[in-house]
């Protein structure tokens, strides 16, 4: 960070910029190419192929057991069948996944853009004020590795608690539900199945996630007087390593596991596939991205036993109405129509309690 980060503003305050407001203000004219990087980082050939290997390495270690087929339930397979197992990529879901995938990388941009350069930097800025406000001028410290650490710390539990809050609303609130259901139609597990969401949700998550590193940001801009930034590793923000690495398998028919000790504090893979499941006993769990600590909290934490069964979807008596790409689109707004004008409100939860079939 440059060290002309704090200037005056017009009436002679001095004012510090961010490190959310200064990368704007650096990026410029490049904002719309960097937002249009539409690959999602867990889909890079790099991480794509480090997926590949480690889940070849629980093939081995396993003896073939560790991967679930369409239907849920934990099975022994060969190698390849393992890694690309033709009833998953085959199913319709998995069409869908792509056809989705396709919608939102074509709009992202538009709202990346509007969002990135709007909510992040006014609540970065809006942070600073407040502190100026209630402590008076910056304590300048002077930061070292240790510091940045802790602002990448803090970071990571902004977002997650951000993305545990925006999870849980939407699924407690029928008007977000109807939106956020589609992502809960995929009836199978695959790398794609991230960003199979309805071209409405993209916007709330976005702004959830710029609101949080803005508040971060703004808080360590205050302390260091704008001259901080993330600690990285091999260039890559630590954060970025832990969810891009977590993120790969959360949406992957291969269970990876940490043991449950772990578990408590770090949200491993396979508990995701336990979100997905429209098991009523798995139903409303394990809402948060990286770590369990908010679902400790919220008495939400599921931490599942080895090879449980997990069928995905959002049970048999509704499934139907989300089979086509054409479905989930309209979906939401069908919802809407009926709780406005048929007095019907979408139930935010597996649509049956009585298919809690047992393996």
């Amino acid at each position: 960070m440059p060290a002309e980060a704090t200037t005056k503003d017009p009436t002679g305050t001095e004012e510090i910029v961010g490190p959310f407001a200064d990368l704007i203000q650096r990026l410029g004219g490049d904002a719309w190419d960097i937002a249009a990087a539409n690959i999602p980082r867990d889909l890079h050939w790099q991480t794509v192929l480090l997926t590949a290997t480690i889940a070849a390495l629980i093939w081995m270690v396993r003896s073939g057991h560790g991967s679930k087929g369409a239907d849920g339930r934990e099975r022994r397979t060969g190698l390849v069948q393992f890694l690309l197992p033709r009833d998953i990529y085959t199913h319709m879901s998995a069409r869908v996944d792509i056809w989705l995938w396709v919608i939102e990388r074509v709009l992202r941009p538009f709202w990346a853009v509007a969002l990135l350069a709007t909510v992040g930097p006014t609540t970065e800025q809006s942070v600073i004020g407040f502190l100026q406000w209630a402590f008076g001028a910056t304590p300048a410290l002077q930061p070292n590795y240790g510091w940045m650490l802790l602002y990448s710390l803090v970071t990571l539990l902004c977002y997650d608690f951000a993305f545990f809050s925006i999870h849980y609303t939407m699924h407690r609130v029928p008007a977000l539900w109807a939106i956020h259901k589609v992502h809960h139609t995929a009836e199978v597990l695959t790398p794609m199945t991230r960003t199979r969401e309805h071209v409405l949700a993209g916007p709330i998550w976005a702004a959830g996630g710029a609101l949080s590193f803005g508040v971060a940001a703004g808080l360590f801009a205050y302390l260091f007087d704008g001259g901080i930034t993330a600690a990285t590793l091999f260039n890559v923000g630590f954060f970025s390593l832990l969810f891009g690495f977590n993120g790969s398998f959360r949406h992957y028919h291969v269970q990876f596991h940490y043991p449950v000790w772990l578990s408590k504090w770090l949200h491993s893979p396979v508990m995701h596939h336990i979100h997905h499941s429209y098991l009523p006993k798995h139903w409303d769990t394990n809402f948060a991205a990286v770590t369990s600590i908010w679902d400790r909290l919220f008495n939400t934490l599921y931490i599942p036993d080895k090879d449980e069964y997990t069928p995905w979807g959002i049970g048999p008596e509704t499934q139907a109405q989300y089979r086509s790409s054409w479905q989930n689109l309209v979906g939401p707004f069908r919802d809407w129509y009926q709780m406005l004008f048929g007095g019907k409100t979408p139930q935010a939860g597996p649509a049956s309690a009585a298919e809690e079939a047992q393996p």
